[in-house]
């Protein structure tokens, strides 16, 4: 299950974790305080590290159309290149100096036309345009309103701004909007008697649920509410460009609402498999932007081989040789989903409250899914299942707060037109076999036996390799027992940090049955306790839900800096 380059990694993260700051007694102050506050990390066995995946097959990364990865886009950069053989690499300046570039301009035509908007501005990335937008476009007494899921570089943008207030609401909840903009318009004489605006910040895709914003419910309620226009909204298009629509060109073209949306964002480190981002809108709020963006002022403008590399994405989008690639990731996603859903030990694990696929649920009556296939576990049980499938050879990621909602952890499953059909029905099948093992452990009621095969396997590295460990017998014998919990439990799990996608950097588990190291803290929750609205109104997946329902989960704002 775990190969000889596992371990290796395995050992390359014990050394990183060994306290640095007491040996650097002779080193500059400025060292000193720097590695004082990794080793608060160290400490925990929770420092970051950098590594690859290798030899996996990918159901994790944002390559959604294998272009990064495929030769399709490499061989349209290519020729790109070719058309332009006395190209200056670099920009030599920003876009308000020596920047500015007749290829860029062009480039940036063709992508406000192939959207069908009055301009665009070629940013960085998706973060800085979401900086610069929030940041600069808000007018001194405007009020930011926001769907409570949005991304963290929203929330850096929001910090930078004029705006007087920045209020969530609810999770893709039109009503939620309605009632938010309601009482505000109430609450301030300035926007109700129109002289300053709401601005309300939305994504079409949100990757951590997999679900779709309720976009012409949500143009409807401005329209309802704010007639004269002083509402304008900003959708984030990043985990829909390429994938939806005709073409790719994504939600807001699908729906046709361009005329509706003040600024599109559409970014290209994803789905087109390059880099950047650009800005769509009208020339005031474009010129807004250059004149008052610190991201857009402060930095240099596109090197030339980045923006050849957008236009060889568009090239592909214009000429309809991503349409199959669209249609492969829906293929895929619904094969998956009728693949699973087949399987009587995952609809036991279902039944039993072990784990679900939320989004998967009526996904026949769709006219489209997206590529984001979370799946949903009991508390801390979302380690299990990505070390069972990264033993099986495929790349997952665990989800955990701050980046959900608390109670809420999960496993990010992601679809791509590069996987095949065996992959899928092998992941599917992967899922499956770790389902039944933890239906097994729930009905075999023995204490010692709540951890699964294969994070015993990981065990097994990590003591090969040395790692401070702890005997579960220790704790399985006594599972109640709260005292030997607390001596290693050193923080509540909502503090955690992101934890690493290979599994060696912040594996925590907490719950009655104990805790690991594996090879840092593990809390092993109780496998024999189904998790539901009734029994775990405040913790469980379904008490999430339920408190959805009536108030909505609310993402810690500034405390997502690793959301993706």
């Amino acid at each position: 299950m775990y190969a000889g380059q596992d371990l290796s990694q395995i050992q390359k993260w014990v050394a990183s974790q060994k306290l640095k700051a007491p040996t650097m007694k002779n080193a500059p102050l400025f060292y000193r305080n720097l590695e004082a506050a990794l080793d608060e990390r160290r400490a925990g066995h929770n420092l970051v590290t950098l590594h690859r995946f290798e030899h996996k097959v990918d159901f994790s990364s944002n390559d959604f159309l294998s272009l990064a990865t495929s030769g399709l886009l490499r061989e349209a950069f290519l020729e790109e290149l070719d058309r332009n053989p006395d190209f200056e690499v670099g920009s030599t300046g920003s876009r308000i100096s020596d920047g500015n570039n007749a290829y860029l301009e062009d480039l940036e035509r063709q992508i406000a036309d192939f959207h069908g908007a009055e301009g665009s501005l070629i940013v960085g990335s998706g973060y800085d345009a979401n900086c610069a937008i929030f940041s600069a476009v808000p007018r001194p007494g405007d009020v930011i309103v926001y769907d409570e899921l949005i991304h963290a570089s929203v929330h850096d943008g929001m910090k930078a701004s004029l705006a007087t207030n920045q209020i969530p609401f609810k999770h893709n909840s039109a009503d939620s909007l309605r009632e938010t903009l309601i009482a505000l318009k109430e609450a301030q004489p300035l926007i109700r008697q129109g002289t300053r605006c709401v601005l309300i910040g939305v994504e079409a895709v949100y990757s951590m649920d997999g679900d779709v914003t309720p976009l012409a419910e949500i143009v409807e309620v401005v329209r309802d509410i704010f007639p004269n226009g002083n509402a304008q909204i900003i959708i984030d298009e990043a985990h829909s460009t390429g994938l939806v629509g005709e073409n790719g060109r994504g939600l807001v073209s699908a729906l046709g609402l361009e005329k509706e949306i003040a600024i599109r964002l559409h970014t290209y480190g994803k789905g087109l498999g390059t880099t950047g981002a650009a800005i769509l809108a009208n020339s005031t709020v474009l010129n807004t932007l250059i004149n008052f963006a610190r991201p857009v002022i402060y930095t240099t403008a596109p090197s030339f081989p980045m923006l050849a590399a957008i236009r060889a994405a568009y090239n592909l989008m214009e000429t309809g040789q991503t349409q199959k690639l669209q249609a492969r990731v829906q293929h895929l996603v619904r094969h998956f989903c009728e693949t699973i859903e087949a399987d009587t030990d995952w609809q036991d694990a279902v039944d039993t409250g072990i784990c679900s696929i939320p989004v998967s649920e009526d996904i026949e009556a769709r006219p489209f899914v997206t590529q984001f296939l979370p799946v949903w576990t009991r508390q801390g049980q979302n380690y299990f299942l990505t070390m069972h499938l990264h033993g099986d050879g495929f790349t997952a990621i665990p989800i955990d707060p701050p980046v959900v909602p608390r109670g809420t952890g999960r496993v990010r499953l992601v679809i791509h037109a590069g996987n095949t059909e065996k992959e899928v029905e092998g992941l599917a099948a992967s899922i499956c076999r770790w389902a039944r093992e933890m239906l097994d452990i729930q009905q075999s009621k023995t204490p010692g036996n709540e951890i699964p095969s294969a994070m015993r396997k990981v065990y097994g590295l990590a003591q090969a390799a040395n790692v401070q460990k702890m005997d579960l017998s220790q704790l399985a014998a006594n599972p109640f027992d709260s005292s030997k919990i607390a001596k290693v439990q050193k923080r509540q799990i909502d503090e955690s940090p992101w934890p690493d996608p290979i599994g060696l950097d912040a594996w925590r588990w907490t719950g009655p049955h104990g805790t690991i190291r594996t090879p840092s803290l593990i809390h092993a929750s109780s496998p024999n306790t189904k998790v539901s609205a009734e029994n775990d109104p405040q913790n469980g997946i379904f008490g999430f839900c339920q408190r959805n329902a009536n108030r909505g989960g609310r993402r810690i704002p500034h405390r997502n800096p690793r959301r993706v």
